[in-house]
């Protein structure tokens, strides 16, 4: 599996983004595996859809992707401190670490560098 990161979600959706053509070719290159994301990470993802009352056109965007919701547990909390303390990343940075490790996947998919390199540090693969 591959965890998404809200810079490549965001940017998928808006073709007015910078970094459209650079998310829409790295969907395309592992559309063969099936991406997830944190539900905070989709969350983010969804602000500014939101905001111009096109949130069911971004989810299907989104289901069309195949991105699969990382539902967050109990233990959440504290294993999100812990990635925070351990890493100094924001937050929802922590998230997506923290549903590449809840769900098994081998690669996070990010175009914010300090995440790639702290997601690099814990052992996934960063295209």
């Amino acid at each position: 599996m591959i965890i998404l990161d809200a810079s490549v979600l965001i940017a998928h959706l808006d073709d007015r983004d910078v970094q459209h053509e650079r998310a829409r070719s790295a969907l395309d290159a592992h559309a063969m595996d099936p991406f997830g994301a944190s539900v905070v990470t989709l969350a983010q993802t969804l602000v500014s859809p939101a905001r111009s009352h096109r949130t069911t056109q971004a989810t299907g965007a989104l289901s069309l992707v195949g991105v699969v919701a990382i539902p967050v547990d109990e233990t959440a909390p504290t294993r999100l401190a812990e990635l925070r303390a351990e890493t100094d990343l924001r937050l929802p940075d922590c998230c997506v670490l923290l549903a590449a490790q809840d769900s098994g996947a081998s690669t996070v998919l990010t175009f914010d560098e300090r995440l790639s390199s702290e997601a690099q540090r814990l052992g996934f693969a960063t295209p």
